[in-house]
């Protein structure tokens, strides 16, 4: 766990947000009862129970950002926050198990998306819809450093959080080879990759889109099996997360619904 000082562009008041707890009591007991969160914020010189807080988001890998009572008192709205607010999940998080347990009950070969990084919540949404959409059987999110089931992600999805199970794991790295074991291939997204029209990926399969802007990370890159490009032929040299997933997406279902033809 990482304490950090900043401000969210995204936080707005409690009466904006369904995704919001407020006061140190209310976020003891979701903390306790194991109920997934994304980020707490804490005032500056809070003491006190606050302790009990840190101790608990510490054990459960949860990010702590600190915040002045500025802050704290818009996005809470009026509220009596104590010092102390926490922004939860809009739906639960499953297991990589869960993903290939699901492909396994429904007679089909696993069809993951892993996303290394991506940040922007309306990115995340976007791809979760497409991949619910394509018959994907899960998402795979890192816990920290990118965005997760918030409710800004769950409207942007429209409604796929729902029906689409999403996994979040503390090493990104790790779950590819985790699932490379299980026999899934692993296809990055990025550039100076073979033509991704051009190669079979009608098998098993995880593909892994970057973060926007800087791509996927090395290390993750490194454990994949194949590299794919998206060809580039206007001026502008990259799409964004959700554009390039959704064509991946979309030629691994063209390649499956070939394969029963």
């Amino acid at each position: 766990m990482k304490e950090k000082k900043l401000r969210n562009k995204n936080d707005r008041s409690s009466s904006e947000r369904a995704d919001l707890l407020i006061g140190r009591n209310p976020v003891i007991e979701a903390l306790r009862s194991g109920r997934a969160m994304e980020r707490i914020l804490v005032q500056d010189g809070s003491g006190g129970s606050i302790g009990k807080i840190l101790s608990l988001a510490k054990k459960r890998g949860i990010s702590v950002q600190r915040t002045d009572k500025t802050h704290l008192d818009q996005i809470a709205g009026g509220g009596a926050h104590q010092g102390v607010a926490a922004f939860v999940s809009a739906h639960e998080y499953a297991t990589l198990d869960d993903i290939l347990n699901l492909a396994k009950k429904r007679n089909e070969k696993p069809f993951v998306v892993a996303l290394d990084g991506v940040k922007d919540p309306h990115n995340l949404g976007a791809i979760m819809r497409t991949a619910e959409c394509a018959g994907a059987h899960g998402v795979i999110i890192p816990r920290h450093r990118a965005a997760g089931l918030t409710e800004t992600v769950a409207k942007a999805s429209a409604g796929a959080v729902e029906y689409l199970l999403c996994a979040r794991v503390a090493n990104m790295a790790r779950a590819i080879e985790e699932l490379k074991a299980k026999g899934l291939w692993a296809y990055a997204c990025d550039m100076n990759g073979d033509l991704y029209s051009k190669t079979d990926m009608s098998g098993p399969a995880v593909i892994v889109i970057g973060e926007e802007g800087r791509g996927i990370s090395r290390l993750v890159r490194e454990k994949c099996d194949f590299t794919l490009s998206i060809p580039m032929l206007g001026r502008i040299n990259s799409l964004n997360a959700s554009n390039a997933a959704a064509i991946l997406m979309y030629e691994i279902r063209r390649q499956r619904d070939k394969s029963y033809e």
